[in-house]
């Protein structure tokens, strides 16, 4: 069952702010938002999947009981003037917000979406199945008339921690990235524009492609531990195939292990080298460099 938990809280300005993602996968960027946009002052409405996430939640905004596949009711809905929508890398993904957008347009409203997507699905070349994706999400929003804004993400930075054990244990970063570049950015970065955007006016209908400041290699970022943590850390080229062993037995689905392969063919092929001022132009500060991350991430490198 569906529960509702208070009223949908309004921020002066900007109405309703109704963020989904805030815990799971989807809460590397949902959770900071929810800190960025406390430190506004903004009120929020969190939807949670169950009552107890809402309890650590930052600041002390409303929410929401409901999932993607199960929308709030249509009563919720229309109180909300801004959406966040984030999701995670689920074969299923385009399909639950796809779900979730039908039920805001059969409310009878047009609630601004601010969506965050891969870097990557504003380029109709790029076949990478989570890029596809989100465009066809953003195809879905498209075609309802509803008003929409795309922060497209470089590969983020916490993604390297799912590397830390072997990191750990080995010293190697081993990914089949070949010489490839990314524009790494840090989740909290992507979040901070997000605040920016739906705390603001007039950011309907646009795209912003979200990096840091440099694209680096692997072996880049192998040179980044190295510096960082005072140990040495190298880079191997590791082949598809064995890379898609590993991920599958870390406990990927095997859509999301090809996914991934699709992904770092993309990254061989330069496809992710994009650097942008983005983030400086929306928020005023510097995107934060790898190794200022790594040093405040140490935690979660070091051993337990």
């Amino acid at each position: 069952m569906i529960g509702c938990y208070g009223s949908l809280a309004t921020t002066k300005g900007v109405g309703v702010i109704l963020v989904t993602g805030v815990t799971g996968a989807p809460g590397l960027v949902g959770y900071r938002l929810m800190e960025a946009l406390a430190d506004k002052g903004a009120e929020v409405t969190a939807m949670v999947e169950v009552e107890a996430e809402a309890a650590d939640l930052p600041g002390s905004p409303g929410h929401v009981v409901a999932t993607l596949d199960g929308p709030p009711p249509g009563a919720v809905l229309r109180e909300a003037d801004q959406i966040f929508l984030a999701g995670g890398e689920e074969e299923e993904q385009a399909a639950l917000e796809t779900v979730f957008i039908d039920a805001i347009a059969a409310a009878g409203h047009r609630p601004h979406i601010v969506k965050v997507c891969a870097d990557g699905f504003q380029d109709p070349d790029c076949e990478v199945r989570f890029m596809r994706g989100d465009r066809q999400v953003a195809a879905h929003l498209d075609a309802l008339g509803l008003p929409a804004t795309y922060l497209a993400s470089a590969v983020r930075m916490e993604t390297l921690i799912d590397s830390a054990e072997a990191i750990r244990h080995t010293g190697t970063i081993a990914a089949p990235a070949g010489k490839g570049h990314v524009g790494w950015v840090a989740a909290t970065d992507v979040a901070t524009v997000a605040a920016q955007v739906l705390t603001s006016a007039g950011r309907e209908n646009a795209t912003y492609v979200l990096t840091g400041p440099e694209a680096l290699s692997y072996r880049d970022v192998a040179a980044r531990f190295s510096a960082v943590f005072a140990w040495q850390v190298d880079y191997e080229d590791q082949s598809p195939e064995r890379a898609r062993e590993a991920m599958l037995a870390a406990g990927l689905t095997r859509w999301q292990a090809d996914g991934n392969l699709e992904r770092f063919d993309w990254i061989r092929q330069g496809g992710a080298a994009t650097v942008t001022g983005t983030v400086r132009d929306l928020t005023g500060a510097d995107p934060r460099p790898l190794q200022d991350w790594l040093s405040d991430s140490r935690a979660s490198f070091l051993a337990p």
